[in-house]
């Protein structure tokens, strides 16, 4: 610690060396920061997918419907304990940007079926008893409070461009009756449910069909064979299934995007390599323009490794300060919730991913400033002292 003002008045001997320097680990961190947050949004529908859980669909794509019926059929499967359903309707509010995660489904098995999403008993009743009442995310409760008044009892109109109006009405319109909101800090808190009851009633086409099935097995490691059964079940009908678990579902959803993790790994590998010569070129200048000052240290009693920690510990403070800005500020921007919730419904910074972070921000610090630190511990004194900055 004694030696943190000499460390100091090193860095600011040039200090706009120091400046851009800082902020070009400030700006690599940032990125990374945010790409975790762009990954985490995409790929956590994966790691949050219940082991015990599978995902039946149309087996040409998730848009082709399902009949109803299938519920019970599938729920006679042996080894499946619940079954429930939900379907894309693709609500618009007031302004197609405004379009909201909206879902018809059955109160009591949906909310069963993803114990991940909390809702409270007294919601539940007044959902029941509300013929078209809707459950409203927390995340989009308070963004849509804050711009148009949202509240519990307020008249919601929908717009839809795959189910056009409901019967005699130009529009469809729910009754919020409570929010829901999530059991852990990830997940997606953005959606809009209703019953499907009234939206089955409501519609003037494709009575009777639902867009997807969600089941819960008894155990775990049956899985595979379960879902083998359940496209067995349905094999050569009109409507054939695909069944998987839920986690490999939502990995064939993010792999239509591409390989998120190599995009992601590519690109922080170009910058920290980038970040990397800067940050070692700016500590080699250092150490090169203070050769005779080294020397004069090591003159008056200070050993290599004294010198070594000196020059380390000025490459480290710059990672240090630049990344942990960067990645404070990558964290300070989810606090603020999802700019675009329709597109990014969860969005942090994953504990993991920070921790990452700050590893590799010291390790940036240690490798940039090894081999000018290498060079100052051996520099001789004689050859120090007859050398010009």
């Amino acid at each position: 610690m004694k030696f943190l003002p000499l460390i100091w008045r090193n860095l600011m001997r040039k200090k706009l060396r120091t400046i851009l320097t800082l902020l070009s680990v400030f700006v690599a961190f940032l990125l990374f920061g945010i790409l975790c947050i762009i990954k985490e949004a995409f790929t956590a529908g994966v790691s949050m997918a219940g082991a015990n859980r599978l995902m039946v669909r149309h087996k040409v794509s998730l848009i082709q419907l399902l009949p109803y019926s299938y519920v019970d059929r599938i729920r006679n499967v042996p080894g499946v304990s619940a079954v429930t359903h939900a379907t894309w309707f693709g609500g618009v509010y007031k302004d197609p940007k405004n379009m909201v995660g909206t879902f018809p489904v059955d109160p009591d098995s949906y909310f069963d079926m993803f114990p991940e999403l909390v809702i409270s008993p007294e919601v539940m009743t007044a959902w029941k008893e509300k013929r078209n009442g809707a459950v409203v995310g927390k995340a989009t409760m308070d963004r849509f409070a804050a711009s148009d008044g949202w509240k519990v009892g307020s008249v919601i109109p929908f717009t839809t461009p795959i189910w056009g109006s409901p019967k005699g009405a130009n529009q469809w319109e729910f009754e919020i009756v409570g929010t829901y909101d999530l059991k852990e800090k990830k997940g997606d808190n953005t959606g809009f449910f209703f019953r499907y009851d009234y939206f089955d009633e409501g519609r003037e086409q494709l009575k009777g069909q639902v867009g997807w099935l969600s089941v819960r097995v008894q155990n775990p490691d049956d899985a595979p064979a379960i879902a083998a059964k359940i496209d067995e079940e349905f094999a050569n009908s009109a409507t054939e299934t695909k069944a998987e678990t839920e986690a490999a579902a939502m990995q064939g959803f993010v792999a239509q995007i591409g390989d998120i993790g190599a995009i992601l790994t590519g690109v922080l590998s170009a910058v920290f390599f980038t970040i990397l010569l800067v940050t070692g070129n700016t500590m080699s200048l250092a150490v090169r323009e203070r050769t005779q000052e080294i020397g004069t240290l090591k003159a008056l009693g200070f050993t290599h490794m004294k010198v070594l920690f000196m020059v380390l510990a000025e490459s480290c403070f710059i990672a240090m300060l630049g990344g942990l800005l960067g990645l404070g500020t990558a964290w300070l921007i989810t606090q603020g919730g999802s700019p675009v919730p329709q597109m990014l419904p969860i969005f942090i910074l994953p504990d993991r991913d920070i921790i990452i972070g700050v590893c590799a921000i010291l390790v940036l610090g240690v490798v940039a400033g090894a081999f000018p630190a290498i060079q100052a511990m051996r520099l001789r004194i004689s050859d120090a002292l007859r050398r010009e900055g």
